[in-house]
């Protein structure tokens, strides 16, 4: 076949144009850059979705120790015996199927100057940009008695959603109808300000149920209720009136194991079940590859771009960040960082300008029993004066009472939450 010159020229042209396009939807063209996000949580999934989703021209790789992914939301529940741990437990065959790459291993080093992620294995991921959303790790060294694995796996924290979940319920199950549930938790920051106070009404509704006799002692090292203050009160002295012993300003001092007993600066409180979440940090990984700048804690972080102020080209997501006044630590705000960044990280690697006014919102509900459902929510958005996130005056709020409506946005924000992030 011969081709005129004009018809010549037309072809190239059309050729040219198809090949942009496969470039641009991945269809085995060039790779734009290389983003590996280490950890496959709210934060890191959800990241990963989207960068892949708004540039399908990037090779995006997770790196993930577990093969599934336990929602810390709603494991409350397995506790109270209102769901089971099969009912937030998911895989990640949405995010392969948007071309996610999803490696099962321990990242162990983040090598900045050679742009590589290192793992447990020996091998070594490339990358161009990595996001770190390692979530939260337990400061044990504040705990004598807590030091040894056979401590931890006797007194649980039940705080990672997962193995500790089932355990803790399996304790709750086999005490005696009577006996003491002990629950300790530490000073504020920590991950989720409601959660402890929706473990509460979850083990209370459950003894309400099955063991009527027992009694719950919280012992809270804040000096007051952090969240939903009136709401929570409000249920623990109706729904369950004389179950609930709560005592603040409880700074834990150590845990007698073998005892049963949480020695606090001036008391000794014994239990039939202990349930004590030590103080938080950044995820290991942070720690090891220099990111933690604030407190032995958490990581500090541009707030445009989710980059560490520490290690550049090294972005942090979720509960391992400094958070930002009145910011808490909660899946939907690790949801709302890993947009902002995966915003970021694409125009970053592309070469774009990134949004000079990110905003990002929050919402928390917290279940009081099986059904009945309270929310706090927030609005936070930049600001440049300060180079944080504030919370927008008079947006968001809290519920005026729990109710089973809520209860159904409850579920509904919970399968939708899991849905954006997973694919």
């Amino acid at each position: 076949m011969t081709l005129s010159r004009r018809e010549f020229v037309k072809w190239m042209a059309a050729s040219s144009g198809a090949a942009a396009v496969a470039g641009c939807a991945g269809l085995g063209g060039p790779s734009a850059g290389r983003v590996v996000v280490v950890g496959g949580g709210y934060g890191g999934a959800t990241a990963a979705r989207y960068i892949k989703q708004w540039a399908p021209d990037i090779d995006v790789t997770v790196v993930e120790r577990n093969d599934t992914f336990v929602s810390c939301p709603i494991s409350n529940l397995v506790l109270g015996g209102n769901t089971q741990i099969g009912n937030i437990t998911m895989g990640y065959d949405g995010l392969k199927a948007r071309g996610v790459r999803v490696v099962r291993g321990d990242a162990v080093a983040v090598d900045a100057a050679a742009k590589q992620v290192r793992l447990a294995d020996g091998s070594s991921l490339a990358y161009d940009r990595v996001i770190v959303s390692p979530g939260i790790d337990f400061i044990y060294d504040q705990i004598p008695g807590m030091k040894s694995a056979d401590a931890q796996n006797r007194v649980l924290h039940a705080w990672k959603a997962g193995p500790q979940t089932v355990a803790l319920r399996k304790q709750l199950e086999a005490m005696p109808d009577g006996g003491v549930f002990v629950f300790q938790f530490p000073m504020a920051p920590y991950r989720c300000p409601p959660g402890p106070y929706e473990r509460v009404c979850q083990v209370a509704d459950y003894f309400k149920r099955a063991k009527p006799r027992s009694k719950i002692i919280v012992l809270d090292a804040n000096p007051d209720i952090v969240s939903k203050k009136g709401l929570f009160l409000a249920a623990w002295n109706g729904m369950y009136k004389g179950m609930i012993d709560y005592r603040p300003n409880s700074e834990l001092a150590d845990v007698d194991v073998k005892g049963m007993t949480v020695k606090l600066t001036f008391d000794n409180v014994k239990g039939d079940v202990l349930n004590v979440v030590p103080p938080h940090r950044a995820g290991d990984i942070a720690s090891k590859a220099g990111l933690i700048t604030a407190n032995q804690r958490w990581c500090g972080i541009d707030w445009l771009t989710m980059e560490s102020v520490a290690v550049k080209g090294v972005h942090v997501l979720g509960d391992a960040t400094l958070s930002a006044p009145a910011m808490p630590k909660s899946a939907s705000m690790a949801n709302q960082h890993a947009k902002v960044c995966a915003a970021a990280v694409t125009a970053l690697i592309k070469g774009q300008p990134v949004n000079p006014q990110p905003m990002m919102m929050n919402t928390c509900y917290s279940f009081v029993d099986g059904r009945n459902v309270m929310h706090v929510a927030s609005v936070h958005t930049y600001d440049a004066a300060q180079k944080t996130m504030v919370a927008v005056k008079g947006a968001g709020g809290v519920s005026d009472k729990a109710s089973e409506l809520e209860g159904t946005y409850a579920w509904g924000w919970a399968r939708n939450i899991w849905g954006d992030a997973l694919g």
